[in-house]
């Protein structure tokens, strides 16, 4: 076995004494710009494009319009690297809405996810460090990965409730319409200014730029476009995880299966890989199901193929 380690596999690796201090001593209290960096892992990416996918197939079944979904994100700051979030995984939350307006207000949904926080707190080192939610609009020039001003107002709620007790709060919003169209996550992800911040520039927009035109700065940021700032978000990957996503690429299409390929197929590839991500116990498991997944794969590409050629189609 090929024992090379990618910079990924560092993701997966804990120093619990050094996440403590990092906890405790809460840097980024200091610091409106502490954090500009979020890694996601595979599973973790792979969960919410599937969510989001699925938001827009049922909004379009039940009433021909895409509907947002949101969910949490687990994870951790990174004391190794300072300025960084790691999400290790996400979990969807039973909540939709329309235009901006996804919000997790509803009693009995604040009750679920303190019930999946203290579980998931029991089982993993990790707790839940943000939330994600999408919005599906039709696909412009600009993608529509923003915060309107009601996901300000709940990331800075959230925000300033974790982020005291040593637990930074992440926003990520993707655009599960370009995703589709584009065949990659088109997801980024904020973090919102203290209200007392003042930007440099009253112009100034979350990716650093200054914009003066009015209307181009709100259809890309929204109204408030420079209360909150934009880490850079980037993918992270075990050696194990780039062997096996490597290979759903080659024999999957696993892009294509998510972003506009069968619903059951994005499920069951997700759960494939998170099986993989287990350890030894789930390889097994995940080998059968690329096995089974990739075998009605060839069937099918054969039944297309006799059809063509006998009708021509």
């Amino acid at each position: 076995m090929d024992q090379t380690k990618s910079k990924g596999d560092e993701c997966y690796s804990i120093d619990h004494a050094a996440l403590t201090e990092h906890r405790t001593s809460k840097p980024w209290m200091s610091s409106p710009t502490y954090f500009h960096t979020a890694s996601f892992s595979p599973s973790s990416s792979l969960k919410i494009l599937s969510h989001c996918q699925s938001g827009v197939t049922k909004g379009l079944k039940q009433s021909g319009k895409p509907v947002e979904v949101m969910g949490l994100l687990q994870g951790r700051p990174d004391p190794s690297n300072p300025g960084t979030i790691i999400v290790t995984d996400s979990f969807p939350l039973p909540i939709e809405g329309f235009e901006t307006r996804v919000i997790a207000d509803d009693s009995s949904v604040i009750n679920h996810m303190i019930a999946l926080g203290d579980l998931m707190e029991d089982l993993r080192p990790e707790k839940f460090c943000g939330w994600y939610h999408s919005h599906p609009f039709d696909v412009t020039t600009h993608p529509h990965t923003f915060f309107s001003s009601t996901d300000l107002s709940t990331q800075l709620q959230w925000q300033r409730s974790e982020d005291s007790h040593g637990n930074p709060w992440l926003g990520c919003v993707i655009d599960p319409l370009r995703s589709m169209s584009t065949s990659e996550l088109i997801m980024e992800s904020f973090r919102a200014f203290p209200p007392e911040y003042t930007p440099f520039d009253k112009f100034s927009c979350p990716d650093g730029s200054v914009v003066k035109n009015e209307s181009e700065r709100l259809q890309r940021w929204g109204a408030c476009f420079n209360r909150y700032y934009r880490l850079d978000t980037v993918y992270h990957m075990s050696t194990e995880s780039n062997k096996i996503v490597s290979r759903i690429n080659e024999d999957f299409k696993w892009v294509e299966s998510l972003t506009g390929g069968s619903g059951s197929d994005s499920s069951r590839i997700v759960k494939a890989v998170e099986r993989w991500e287990e350890g030894k116990e789930g390889r097994g498991k995940a080998r059968d199901e690329f096995k089974d997944i990739r075998g009605e794969r060839k069937a099918e590409e054969v039944k297309r193929k006799g059809l063509q050629g006998v009708f021509g189609v």
